[in-house]
């Protein structure tokens, strides 16, 4: 899957497209579940895998391999596999290469329903899950067994903007015999690239700022032709958590504007979050590119920017919380993140309501927090629809 092109906003525009006979300039849609063959013959080398080939969209299908070289060309990867989700493909990585007995190490500051499928249903099938904080590199080292088999991590992460210096936690992973996993949802290739940082596998949630535009639900895998191009696509091709034609088009229309929509998003947080450190309401603001955020030395060395995610926490808990959410009048109440759209979600009560008190509080995810995914209005709109709550609070 490499990319003739070095620059990254040629291959998020060109690269997948393989141009068929009828000389069209845009990506075609290929809605069909299934492919004719010359021959009998021919289908028998195909199924077999003599061959190359289409056989049955849930595995072979020309617009979602348009998305998976195109992403995979933007994070630096050998292949891609597209997912129905970004959960999918959590779940389609552990399932490829993980077996009963092994234990994974994972980031205590993970989406919530990561958290889910790690403790009650990988446990179910006797895969072990602890947890470690996200960026203290000493209790990733200490709390790795012989079973570990898979170290697991969202940096920055989902709500508090913590991170971990992927260099540091590769050589820990790969010095016990490991495997690294980073989910990059939050950044995205535009502005983090954990493969050339030593990780061997990225995951998305495509749904997200892939998307941009908050259409279509959808993840990838990306990472080299082993792990990724043969155990996680085995587990899509055996049991079918495949992603759409239509939605990798969706997807595929969004990663030609990602790098300029993903510096956007990063400008105006910034100034959302310069603007909250002053709100007498707020007691503290989450945001990487704040030069008192712990990890704010890894900006401009791991990560380019300090992304478009903004949390903080409000006077007053739960209810001061809700006072802030329910007092805006534009932005948007849903957790999801990645639009043009600005969304706003209190934490622990959707994202991470499924976790037990214990959990949450393990997780540094309290009553009174905020998230924000800041979007491409006008700033001043947003701090305006901000103001209302924030002045009540």
């Amino acid at each position: 899957m490499a990319s003739p092109w070095s620059g990254f906003a040629t291959r998020a525009v060109r690269t997948g497209h393989h141009r068929t006979a009828e000389a069209e300039h845009g990506e075609p849609i290929f809605t069909t579940s299934s492919f004719v063959f010359e021959s009998a013959a021919e289908a028998a080398g195909r199924f077999a895998g003599d061959l190359a080939g289409n056989i049955y969209s849930r595995f072979t299908n020309p617009t979602v391999r348009a998305f998976e070289e195109r992403l995979a060309a933007l994070e630096g990867a050998e292949c891609g596999v597209a997912t129905a989700s970004g959960m999918a493909a959590i779940l389609a990585v552990c399932m490829g290469l993980l077996k009963s007995g092994d234990h994974i190490l994972s980031s205590r500051s993970i989406f919530g329903s990561t958290t889910v499928l790690f403790n009650k249903y990988l446990s179910r099938f006797g895969i072990a899950t602890s947890y470690v904080p996200l960026s203290d590199a000493q209790a990733w080292e200490a709390a790795i067994r012989p079973d570990t088999r898979l170290l697991f991590c969202e940096t920055p992460s989902n709500p508090l903007t913590e991170m971990a210096d992927l260099r540091a936690l590769a050589d820990i992973a790969h010095r016990n015999g490991c495997l690294l996993a980073v989910d990059n949802c939050f950044c995205t290739p535009a502005l983090q690239r954990p493969l050339e940082l030593g990780a061997d596998i990225v995951v998305h949630s495509a749904t997200k700022y892939l998307d941009g535009q908050g259409r279509c639900v959808g993840g990838a895998v990306v990472g080299d032709r082993k792990l990724v191009g043969e155990e996680v696509f085995g587990v899509l091709r055996t049991a079918g958590p495949t992603l759409s034609p239509f939605n990798a088009w969706v997807f595929l229309k969004g990663l030609e504007t990602l790098e300029l929509r993903m510096l956007a998003h990063a400008r105006a947080a910034a100034e959302l979050a310069d603007w909250l450190l002053g709100q007498p309401a707020v007691e503290r603001v989450y945001y990487p590119g704040l030069p008192d955020h712990p990890q704010h030395r890894l900006i401009g060395h791991q990560q380019r920017t300090g992304g478009g995610i903004v949390a903080f926490d409000v006077a007053g808990g739960r209810a001061g919380a809700w006072r802030v959410i329910d007092a805006t009048r534009m932005l948007s109440i849903t957790a999801n993140l990645g639009d043009t759209k600005t969304t706003i979600t209190h934490p622990a009560t959707t994202t991470h309501g499924r976790l037990t008190p214990e959990e949450r509080a393990a997780a540094g995810i309290g009553e009174g927090l905020v998230r924000v995914a800041v979007g491409l209005e006008d700033v001043a709109d947003i701090t305006a629809d901000l103001s209302r709550g924030l002045a009540s609070t």
